[in-house]
């Protein structure tokens, strides 16, 4: 591998780290402000299903946590998965992003139980999606042993999509796994 190569794939991996950095450095700012100046307040953000004043909260719910456990709990997952959706490429990321946020927030608006929806698994089952079902629309090599990777790794959080446990948005998940999947669809159709 030349220097070049080298310079090259450092700029990258910089690139992954100042985006994914960007996303969970909001996350954090986002919940410091809402339990230290706000008292929580900023969760009305989210999206209250089916009323229309909080269809905004499809934009926001992903960056917004009920407290730092539920923070954490998505940071770690949204770190890994999410650069496993970037290695790929940074326009692949955005657009699994995009589709887990957009699908998985008119989903939850749309099919969700009463009460506020927020956090970032709905994107994290998105990539969680996305890496799961990208092996079997692209079927290369590299796709399908990540795939089983990840299935290997994370395939026990594919139960999250099913109503369980009160008070976590199986709906969000459920929504969020589906954008993903849609988005490794449309990824794998595009030419490279």
């Amino acid at each position: 591998m030349s220097q070049e190569d080298t310079k090259a794939i450092a700029r990258e991996l910089k690139l992954h780290a100042v985006i994914l950095g960007g996303f969970v450095a909001v996350m954090w700012v986002e919940e410091i402000l809402d339990q230290f100046v706000f008292g929580g307040q900023l969760n009305a953000f989210g999206i209250y299903p089916r009323e229309p004043d909080t269809l905004r909260g499809i934009l926001f719910m992903p960056f917004l946590h009920g407290n730092f456990t539920h923070l954490i709990s998505n940071t770690v997952p949204f770190l890994i998965l999410g650069w496993l959706v970037m290695v790929r490429g940074i326009r692949d990321f955005f657009i699994v992003t995009a589709a887990a946020m957009l699908l998985g927030g008119v989903g939850v608006w749309l099919f969700g139980a009463p009460g506020i929806h927020i956090g970032a698994s709905g994107v994290v089952f998105g990539y969680l999606g996305f890496l799961l079902l990208r092996g079997l629309f692209e079927r290369s090599f590299q796709s399908i042993a990540l795939s089983l990777m990840v299935g290997f790794f994370y395939g026990g959080l594919v139960g999250g999509i099913l109503p369980g446990q009160p008070g976590i948005s199986w709906e969000g998940h459920l929504f969020g796994f589906l954008g993903g999947i849609l988005a490794a669809k449309y990824i794998s159709r595009r030419p490279h």
